[in-house]
């Protein structure tokens, strides 16, 4: 085994090396779990604009959404206007094997799609809360803040599906049909959250400035539109390598993320996809739910009125 070789016209260099510090792996398990896991990641990520999370020897991770000049042709792209840069960016799809392959050799470790498809009517769209648990060990934590959100969605008629995170926290998604509006999904998300925390004031917040959760599980009602979120099956750059892994709810108590590993993942899975397999159908959001979520401001905005207010008060 040499330290390069091609795999569907692409060339693998390098493969012995680190990873990165820490990582407890070389380049080569990246790309072996990566193709491993392919036929499982690659429909999470179809058509959806992808930034991807790279680490290149001797430099710090960063996040890449423009495609590099050296792209190779076949990598299919598409153009969408970046209003906070006031530019086009032209992201990635990745698509197929070889384009995820070439990725894994440009050492990208995660995955972030875009929650829209480029046709935004090709498929449910998810709904998306992220319970992200204060720092040091909390996992257990944001499984009790998940089962907060299981709680409201039920009572709002949903079902949502789990994930770890592959960091410390948990995803809860949500597939809703591809018609309903991107500002109805946002809003839907806010007043989740509202009612989650609602249910217990004590273990979670919806506050989005830090220094105003007080060590509570921050439900992040934030990602929707054009944001993105780690696709399920990416690897991420933490001790280990663990990846973002389905979990069913009877399940999350009793695991933890660095239960599911690029050297352990593929074993678990054996000839399964459960993010496919137990992600449900395609909802609908009720008038009663988007009422309440479009009288709940968006937590970015507010938050940026707040530090404008804060500063004011402390220049007073």
């Amino acid at each position: 085994m040499g330290s390069s070789e091609a795999r569907d016209g692409v060339s693998l260099t390098n493969l012995d090396q680190p990873l990165f510090d820490g990582a407890d792996a070389t380049k080569r398990d990246l790309v072996d779990y990566l193709d491993a896991v392919r036929d499982r990641l690659i429909p999470e990520l179809r058509d959806r604009p992808l930034s991807v999370i790279r680490v290149l020897r001797g430099q710090a991770p960063f996040m890449q959404k423009n495609v590099p000049k050296y792209t190779p042709p076949w990598v299919p792209r598409v153009s969408l206007w970046a209003e906070s840069s006031k530019r086009d960016v032209s992201y990635a799809l990745c698509n197929d094997r070889r384009t995820l392959l070439w990725f894994a050799n440009q050492r990208a470790v995660e995955y972030h799609p875009t929650l829209l498809r480029v046709d935004p009517e090709a498929g449910p769209i998810p709904l998306v809360l992220d319970i992200d648990p204060p720092a040091g060990e909390s996992f257990p934590l944001a499984v009790r803040a998940a089962q907060l959100v299981r709680q409201a969605l039920t009572d709002a008629g949903l079902v949502g599906t789990v994930k770890t995170s592959g960091a410390k926290g948990v995803h809860v998604i949500v597939p809703i049909e591809p018609r309903t509006g991107i500002d109805d999904i946002a809003a839907a998300t806010r007043a989740l959250a509202a009612r989650a925390e609602r249910l217990d004031p004590g273990l979670a917040t919806t506050a989005y400035i830090r220094e105003d959760r007080g060590g509570k599980v921050f439900l992040d009602s934030t990602r929707a539109g054009g944001a993105t979120v780690v696709a399920a099956y990416s690897p991420r750059i933490r001790p280990g390598v663990p990846v973002s892994f389905p979990v069913a709810w009877a399940e999350l108590n009793r695991v933890v993320p660095a239960d599911f590993t690029v050297h352990t993942a593929v074993r678990l899975l054996a000839e399964g996809d459960p993010w496919a397999e137990g992600m449900p159908e395609p909802q609908t959001l009720s008038p009663e739910l988007l009422e309440e979520g479009h009288a709940i401001p968006i937590a970015r905005v507010q938050a940026m009125h707040e530090g404008k207010r804060r500063a004011r008060a402390r220049r007073a």
